[in-house]
């Protein structure tokens, strides 16, 4: 193998595609011998539906433009974050679209375990909040819909505030969620940028616009939880003395805690961004807002821990408790290379090599990984589960030799293009 094609990540590309092929032959031979994964496409959690539809061309096109200009750009970086965030949303959009607007965007939270469910149930927060806990567990006339009772209750009380500002159904759910996720594009660049340079942030914004995660990203709750983590870690990353970024940051932060039990993992992230700044003015601020989150909560009659000892009993009453271990621990990995893009072997990799700021920043996202697999909580799903982490390995695009970026571009386009166009994915 030639040294260009070494130092364009030629290899981390085969890793990344052994690992999928491995996890995907695996999750095939496991599923014909009966084996309870419940994912007919292992390690995605789908199944098999070849398709094309009216955001096929849109998506092409998205990659196409992002992937020419995206590397190049010279605007001016505030008109290039306003650019990249309409791109993403359009990148989000279109792959959704291939299921066409009612199946692919309209529909994906009304469904009966989603959020959307509940909302009817909702008449006064506070009382909500206060008894929470007790709809938790299975079984119960009154139990939670899936998604509502697998999550703190922050995320049910989101599309309750949307909906008593009119913004109620699934169209409004479906398009602020969107919009939300992509605020990925804007935070994940903006860290780069503080953490070394604006070189850095203008290189991860268009990695940070075509992540295949998107798939997922576009219309799921995931994905709105990855755009509010996204934002506060890069708040904290811009504060530079400053009082307000740390205090708006740290509340994002605490409020996500609200929104999953797992975002409690985007610790690693965020103590790499507060290491790196030294700024302990913005640790003391973040720490007291984050608090006064907790707080709040629990003056309302929600305590976290008590949500999510009974989270893991209602987990434990359901079938996808017998997903075997032995599998997902590595099945994951395939799935999680499929949402991150192959380039999290390569944005690894070098941040092995790399162990300036954006490298110790992807080595951090990789460590939330890898104790969230080894825990056994996250027996697949994670394709969209881990997106809060798998946004953070775009910073690889940092890391690569400029003139690979159209190339690891265009692999990240491809998986994404072929896991929407191949599989129909379910959540």
């Amino acid at each position: 193998m030639s040294s260009s094609l070494r130092r364009a990540g030629l290899p981390a590309f085969l890793l990344a595609v052994l690992i999928i092929a491995a996890t995907a032959a695996a999750g095939f031979l496991a599923n014909r011998a009966g084996a309870p994964l419940f994912a007919d496409a292992a390690p995605i959690f789908g199944f098999w539906y070849p398709r094309a539809g009216v955001g096929t061309p849109l998506a092409l096109l998205v990659a196409i433009t992002v992937i020419t200009w995206g590397p190049s750009s010279a605007l001016p970086w505030r008109v290039l974050l306003a650019a990249g965030y309409v791109a993403s949303v359009a990148w989000m959009l279109s792959l959704a679209l291939i299921d066409g607007w009612h199946a692919g965007v309209v529909a994906r939270l009304t469904d009966w375990p989603e959020y959307l469910h509940d909302v009817p149930r909702v008449h006064d927060i506070g009382t909500t909040l206060a008894t929470f806990t007790d709809h938790i567990l299975a079984g119960q006339p009154d139990s939670w819909t899936v998604h509502v009772s697998g999550h703190p209750p922050g995320t049910l009380l989101f599309y309750v505030w949307l909906e008593r500002l009119g913004l109620g159904g699934g169209t409004w759910a479906a398009v602020v969620t969107l919009l939300v996720a992509a605020l990925v594009a804007v935070a994940v660049p903006m860290t780069a940028r503080a953490l070394r340079d604006e070189a850095a942030g203008r290189a991860v914004m268009p990695f940070a616009v075509l992540l295949p995660g998107a798939v997922w990203a576009g219309v799921s709750a995931d994905g709105m939880f990855a755009g509010v983590t996204a934002t506060g870690v890069a708040l904290l990353a811009i504060n530079r003395g400053r009082w307000w970024p740390a205090l708006a940051g740290g509340a994002l932060l605490g409020f996500g805690l609200f929104l999953s039990y797992g975002l409690t993992l985007m610790l690693p992230v965020v103590l790499a961004v507060l290491l790196r700044t030294r700024d302990w003015r913005a640790l003391l601020f973040a720490g007291l807002s984050t608090a006064a989150v907790l707080a709040a909560f629990a003056a309302a009659g929600f305590w976290w821990l008590d949500g999510y000892h009974l989270v893991v009993q209602r987990y434990h009453q359901g079938e996808f408790a017998n997903r075997p271990y032995a599998y997902w621990v590595f099945g994951n990995l395939g799935a999680f290379l499929l949402s991150a893009g192959p380039l999290a072997v390569a944005a690894v990799q070098r941040g092995l090599r790399n162990r300036g700021a954006l490298g110790w920043l992807v080595l951090a996202a990789a460590a939330s990984v890898l104790i969230a697999d080894l825990s056994g909580l996250s027996k697949a799903e994670v394709e969209r589960i881990w997106l809060p982490f798998a946004v953070w390995f775009a910073v690889g695009g940092a890391l690569l030799p400029r003139g690979a970026h159209r190339w690891w571009l265009s692999l990240q386009a491809v998986t994404a293009l072929a896991v929407n166009h191949l599989i129909a994915t379910n959540w």
